[in-house]
């Protein structure tokens, strides 16, 4: 990539439950990070918020924390930081006031469940149902969207009513919020997302990449506190005054799962599964908008540069990946530590026919189903703690096997894979896939190879990438060139015979069944 030898890239990774800030050379190899964990707010069951301060005070520690542990290691950051790009949770929706700069509710998070009573209403006042806006922006009416998240705290939050009658509230989604405050806040701050962050909002038109008109309309929703669409790989802006770093341009912007995709290089008809809290398995379809006829989403891969042309992909969502393992330490105690669960489930060779379907808020693609609720089937007296840490191990990744199957059927009939039958790599990344013994069930479910690259924070990867590709420090042919990293990445191949693959997984779906209509279960 560039020569220089003291040239770096920063990028800002804002998750759900974390945030990091690493610092890569040239060569894309990091050279310093911090992250710290923020607050989980539950106000009532399926609701859970993020705290917007909180969140920008994190983004601050981990610039300055890194910045520092660079320059220790001898790196001459200060003058060497180029670029900085910025990837974060998405759909998570912040409201706030243009002129005060504060929030005017608490963010709600992408995972966020309160919102099932708007999206009824909806399904049945519009005429297309469930699937009213699918053909302009590519989603179902779903919890999951910031638009209907926006729209219940229009209905529901009086500051929130206020602000927006006197045309001084900004909406965005978590990048919105950060660049906004990043470039200045009350003094100018840019109102600003990218394509791909937009695309998760439910009112993007995916052909044009602009607000869908009509969409809004339907929605009441007012278009002067919606944020500017831009690229992924573009300068936005300047960072300003009161940040540990001041006058870097941030030149690179995507939705996690979008930054993942490009970190791993995804080209079309390849597929990235990222395990995180959640887990989201995402396929570059090209430059097609691929229509899914199997529970699964159309929504943008990426587009880098203003004038680059547009990937779109086919994304499947599982709400509850890692945070099943959270629960199991957490609210079971059965682990003290998320690292524990691999030991303890490899105590046993099998789950000893329990099945857990982790479905605590819902299930998502390709079910899409909010009346859904978590169950564990199939305990006797000889169920241990293991076989259950076992269980919610392969819950995960039957999940990512419900989608791909799905993911391969679309891709398929599309014309953008040949053949679902033929060789396919899974490419994994996400903390979770530290865990061995996960990525072999993975493989073994999936009845294919799962490829995990040296680096597995990703996500950061793919920000640097974009946000180095708007300044010349990389070049895309060489972002995409996956000769090297495929020498230092570790491929887990399938040792399940097929035969009691199959049967496993009709088990597993047997098991989904069970978790439908119990969300009225009396408390």
């Amino acid at each position: 990539m560039a020569k220089a030898k003291e040239l770096f890239i920063g990028a800002i990774d804002q998750g759900t439950t974390s945030t990091r800030f690493i610092i890569y050379d040239h060569q894309a190899r990091p050279i310093g990070s911090h992250q710290v964990e923020f607050t989980q707010f539950y106000p009532e069951a399926g609701w859970v918020e993020h705290e917007p301060m909180e969140i920008l005070e994190s983004v601050r520690v981990c610039m300055a924390k890194a910045l520092d542990k660079a320059t220790a290691d001898g790196h001459n950051v200060d003058s060497g930081l180029k670029a900085i790009g910025l990837t974060n949770q998405r759909e998570t929706t912040v409201l706030w006031s243009q002129s005060t700069g504060c929030p005017l509710y608490n963010a709600i998070v992408w995972m966020d469940a309160r919102t099932s009573s708007v999206c009824r209403k909806l399904e049945k006042e519009l005429p297309g149902g469930k699937t009213h806006f699918l053909d302009a922006v590519g989603l179902p009416i779903s919890t999951y969207f910031s638009a209907v998240k926006l729209l219940w705290m229009m209905e529901n939050v009086d500051a929130v009513k206020e602000a927006i009658k006197k045309g001084d509230a900004l909406f965005g989604t978590i990048d919105t919020w950060l660049i906004w405050n990043l470039t200045g806040g009350v003094n100018g701050g840019l109102h600003v997302t990218d394509v791909s962050n937009a695309s998760r909002t439910m009112l993007m038109n995916l052909k044009t990449l602009d607000w869908d008109k009509p969409t809004l309309e339907t929605l009441g929703i007012p278009a002067e506190i919606l944020p500017k669409i831009v690229s992924n790989s573009e300068i936005i802006g300047k960072i300003g005054k009161g940040w540990p770093i001041t006058g870097i341009p941030i030149s690179g912007c995507l939705g996690d799962q979008h930054a993942a995709m490009l970190g791993q290089a995804c080209k079309k008809g390849e597929a990235k599964s990222t395990y995180g809290t959640g887990a989201f398995i995402l396929m570059n379809t090209g430059e097609v908008v691929v229509k899914s006829k199997h529970g699964l989403l159309s929504t943008l891969a990426f587009k880098l540069g203003p004038k680059a042309p547009t990937n779109y992909a086919l994304e499947g969502s599982i709400a509850i990946a890692g945070a099943a393992v959270q629960w199991l330490r957490d609210s079971l105690g059965i682990i003290t530590s998320a690292s524990e669960i691999e030991e303890l489930a490899l105590q046993v060779n099998s789950t000893g026919g329990v099945y857990f379907v982790p479905a605590f808020n819902g299930l998502f693609a390709p079910w899409w189903r909010d009346d859904a609720r978590g169950v564990c089937i199939g305990i006797t007296r000889f169920t241990s703690k293991a076989h259950i840490a076992r269980a919610v191990l392969e819950s995960m990744c039957f999940q990512v096997k419900d989608v791909l199957d799905s993911m391969q059927k679309d891709a398929v009939e599309k014309g953008v894979i040949k053949d679902a039958k033929s060789e396919f790599l899974l490419r994994v990344d996400g903390g979770a896939t530290v865990n061995n013994l996960l990525m072999q069930i993975q493989a073994d479910l999936l009845g294919s190879p799962v490829i995990r690259p040296a680096d597995i924070e990703t996500t950061a990867l793919g920000a640097a990438f974009a946000a180095g590709l708007a300044i010349g420090v990389f070049k895309e042919e060489e972002i995409f060139d996956s000769g090297e990293r495929t020498k230092t990445s570790t491929t887990f191949k399938p040792v399940l015979n097929e035969e009691f693959r199959k049967k496993k997984a009709e088990s597993w779906c047997r098991a989904v069944e069970r978790t439908f209509n119990l969300a009225d279960l009396s408390l």
